[in-house]
């Protein structure tokens, strides 16, 4: 590692058919990166004809969800009646608090046509205090965009460069899109008690290194420092307020309390989580060994 990149996290790669997930967070090597304890980045792909993003409804608790694209459209619909169809440069903010059921399913008219799928989907484990809080639901399209001749920056969440997005935060979060043209450069600010970046699209380095496609590298703190191009590239930059008390992770649930998590387990398991509105007939089955657990 170099002094400005502490730990280089590299994704465990799930290939859906289709399309391939790569996961970062959580691993064995580090649980969170402020309040995000879930990164997923999915595609570049076309998904063919025939073939489309089916997740069922499926349950949520302790956590926020933020869906971001690049490229594609996803239907979302919840257990609260909200429904919306997520397209780039808009964010999906869903509040699970003491319990929600979502879906996320490709649009019916793009079914028997190609479609590209690109984005990141991540988890922002609640604050103490917060965890049981009503379940909720925002989407927002009316993001600050930072830019000069060869750099942009989207602010999804938090404060950067000076500028605000608007979006709900429940501890201290910043996240933001960063597309670099050729001999692009841009800051990455030192404000952040935790800050990781991760490369989707091209080739970029901070402070002369190079990072790793879909590899997350957590930055050290307090230090400013500087993300540059020669080619091109669209990088993530994620992180804010570090979390002094530890969280669980198992299958969709997130908690500082096991036993809250396993009275989760057994509500979805006996059917008393609420329903998804519009798409009540299918669900996901609680599984025996999760893919995503933290211990």
């Amino acid at each position: 590692m170099t002094m400005g990149i502490t730990t280089t996290i590299q994704p465990v790669s799930h290939d859906l058919g289709a399309f391939t997930v790569r996961r970062v967070l959580p691993s064995p090597r580090r649980i969170m990166v402020g309040p995000f304890i879930f990164v997923d980045q999915f595609g570049p792909a076309e998904i063919p004809p025939g073939h489309g993003m089916d997740v069922r409804p499926h349950p949520h608790i302790g956590l926020a969800t933020v869906t971001w694209l690049f490229e594609g459209a996803i239907n979302h619909r919840d257990s609260l009646g909200s429904f919306a169809t997520i397209r780039p440069g808009q964010v999906n903010l869903m509040t699970a608090g003491h319990g929600i059921v979502h879906s996320e399913r490709g649009l019916p008219e793009e079914f028997d046509r190609p479609k590209r799928i690109y984005g990141m989907q991540t988890w922002l484990a609640l604050p103490d205090g917060q965890e049981d809080i009503a379940p909720a639901f925002e989407s927002r399209a009316e993001l600050p965009l930072v830019e000069d001749n060869c750099a942009s920056a989207r602010v999804i969440m938090g404060t950067l460069w000076g500028r605000t997005a608007p979006t709900t935060q429940y501890a201290a979060t910043i996240y933001a899109e960063i597309v670099l043209a050729p001999g692009g450069a841009i800051p990455i600010d030192a404000d952040a008690d935790e800050r990781a970046v991760m490369l989707v699209g091209g080739e970029a380095e901070l402070d002369g290194v190079a990072l790793e496609p879909y590899a997350l590298a957590v930055l050290a703190p307090g230090q400013a420092m500087r993300l540059a191009s020669d080619r091109g590239a669209r990088v993530m930059l994620l992180g804010g307020e570090a979390f002094h008390s530890p969280r669980h992770v198992w299958w969709n649930f997130v908690h500082s309390s096991r036993e809250r998590i396993n009275a989760a387990k057994d509500d979805w398991f006996a059917g008393r989580f609420p329903k998804v509105p519009g798409d009540e007939d299918e669900f996901i089955p609680l599984p025996k060994i999760p893919m995503t657990r933290s211990d």
